[in-house]
């Protein structure tokens, strides 16, 4: 069974920056094996696709929301991907969560409040 924990989230101003992270575990669990995704959820909203990374971090994807802002990364060797959130805007206001898929497996998220 696979754990995943996000954790760096918090209150930041408008045009400030974050870095969340989430640490995967689980016996048996091969983290390099896995597409990694970042989803999040504002208030009151549908739950969206944010950022993915394929497992050896040579292909990410992005929401057209948060191009050039986002930067999705792993580190295999750390069991951990992680999202750098750049140029941060009152609209990325949500709970991010971080994933794959293929596993149907997500954390609890972290709350990410952008807001003067």
């Amino acid at each position: 069974q696979v754990q995943l924990v996000e954790s760096g989230g918090g209150l930041v101003q408008p045009g400030g920056s974050l870095r969340l992270s989430c640490a995967a575990s689980g016996i048996g669990f091969h983290f390099e094996a896995y597409v990694m995704t970042w989803d999040r959820q504002a208030p009151g909203k549908e739950r969206e696709f944010v950022a993915y990374i394929s497992t050896s971090g040579d292909i990410t994807r992005y929401a057209d929301s948060v191009k050039g802002r986002f930067t999705i990364s792993r580190d295999n060797d750390k069991n951990t991907a992680y999202l750098q959130m750049n140029s941060l805007k009152p609209e990325d206001t949500a709970v991010y969560y971080c994933g794959s898929r293929l596993l149907d497996s997500w954390g609890r998220g972290t709350l990410v409040t952008v807001s003067s």
